[in-house]
């Protein structure tokens, strides 16, 4: 009797392609989205991978600083950790982070379908992540054609006369500048879009005065940020002249200023306080009146604080630079000025003081399903 050799079954290669195409496909989906959604969603976890980084940025600074004379890092790594910390805190964690929320939940809470211009917001997102990428790029590039070091070592503000050729060679300031550059630009771009969007995009009878506080914080902090990105790109243009066209702006032995940059970089660094800290304001603007069970207690006073807050936030930059010899004028202003801050704020905590008294404060959350009265969790 013949004997039959078996032959081996086909290899089905669509049970193997097909993992890896929806794999693709949903990475497709992700970087090329103009969704609002999936934007901020990304703004938020583009935001926490470099929190993590920062974070352990930190703690290396931390082991060095827990005790006297101590050696674990070199002064020279301390200050690019600290240049590195400072940078990535502000521009590409506490920015970023603060869009994402803005992205996802502004056109929901006016009913709109989605932020004005969807592309100019995809846009400004990559800007973002890319100025992000070639900041920590400086670790591998920095160096440049002099080997003076790997990334910036400037300190987070980089003043002036450190970030001249003669105390900063090779390119590690450079990538620190065109990083500057393009966060700076998504900024703008997402401005654009958050204002866009919260006065023209409002679905029928949502008028300005019933407006949620949350889109009017986020459409004061947008304002604030076209007027205090502009300085700041300003100074790191002129800063990208001063170390390779030979212009002069901060070089003082040439006739330039280095408060002229002190300035610069103020204007745009006491208001980005006010700018994280207002959607922070948001945020318990709708979280007190829920596990209040009230509404917010007087809601124009609310706004009008909001605005104030951005209006005055504008003229205290200066309280930074008591010390360069402004004058006992100029000194006086920024004083008054850093104080006069206070009272919008000061109405926003007892409003929503008043919210808190004139409520039943829980906290506990309920949910209802249907036909069922509430069950309350804890």
């Amino acid at each position: 009797m013949a004997t039959q050799t078996p032959v081996p079954a086909v290899l089905d290669r669509t049970t193997v392609a097909a993992p890896r195409s929806m794999v693709l496909q949903v990475l497709h989906d992700w970087l090329t989205t103009v969704d609002h959604k999936k934007l901020g969603l990304m703004y938020i976890g583009y935001a926490l991978l470099f929190l993590v980084i920062a974070g352990f940025e930190a703690l290396l600074m931390r082991i060095q600083l827990a005790i006297p004379n101590n050696t674990f890092v070199s002064p020279q790594v301390f200050n690019r950790l600290f240049t590195m910390h400072g940078t990535t805190m502000i521009f590409f964690v506490a920015m970023p982070i603060m869009f994402g929320f803005g992205n996802y939940l502004i056109p929901l809470m006016i009913g709109a379908r989605d932020m004005a211009f969807p592309r100019l917001n995809a846009f400004s997102f990559w800007v973002s992540a890319f100025g992000g990428l070639l900041l920590y790029f400086s670790y591998f590039g920095g160096s440049g054609l002099y080997g003076a070091g790997s990334a910036p070592d400037v300190g987070w503000w980089a003043y002036a006369p450190l970030t001249a050729k003669a105390f900063s060679p090779g390119h590690s300031t450079d990538y620190w500048t065109v990083a500057i550059l393009l966060s700076g630009v998504g900024s703008i771009g997402t401005s654009i879009n958050i204002v866009t969007t919260a006065i023209c995009m409002r679905c029928p009878g949502m008028k300005l005065t019933r407006m949620p506080l949350l889109v009017w914080l986020y459409l004061v902090m947008s304002s604030m940020i076209f007027v205090v990105i502009s300085p700041l790109t300003a100074a790191q243009i002129m800063l990208m002249l001063d170390r390779y066209l030979g212009s002069h702006f901060f070089d003082t032995q040439a006739g330039g200023s280095a408060v002229l940059w002190m300035h610069f970089f103020w204007i745009f660094g006491h208001p980005e306080v006010y700018v994280l800290i207002l959607p922070a304001f948001a945020f318990m603007n709708e979280i007190i009146p829920v596990f209040s069970r009230k509404a917010i207690f007087g809601y124009p006073a609310m706004v009008a604080a909001s605005v104030g807050i951005g209006f005055v936030s504008l003229s205290v930059w200066a309280h930074h630079m008591y010390t360069v010899g402004m004058g006992p004028g100029a000194n006086t202003f920024f004083v008054l000025s850093t104080m006069a801050v206070g009272i919008p704020t000061g109405i926003k905590i007892f409003n929503w003081l008043a919210t808190i008294w004139g409520g039943k404060v829980h906290f506990t959350h309920r949910t209802a399903t249907p036909g069922q009265p509430y069950q309350q969790h804890p």
